[in-house]
């Protein structure tokens, strides 16, 4: 019985940092776009990955100096 002196103390403060963190989530717009990820990710980039002119090639060798 004296084990709820300790629990519903420690229950009400782990109830005031959840609120406290959920209200600084909402104040700082964390939730304000919850779709525009999801989106996100069917649009095509607008810059290719590959390069459209080939880099010139060296030969793959490197010089030394003899």
């Amino acid at each position: 019985m004296e084990i709820l002196y300790l629990l519903i103390p420690l229950g009400v403060v782990v109830m005031v940092i959840a609120v406290v963190a959920f209200a600084w989530s909402v104040k700082s717009g964390q939730f304000e776009d919850l779709e525009g990820p999801a989106h996100r990710i069917l649009m095509d980039d607008d810059d290719p990955m590959i390069p459209r002119r080939p880099r010139p090639d060296n030969g793959g060798d490197l010089k030394r100096d003899e």
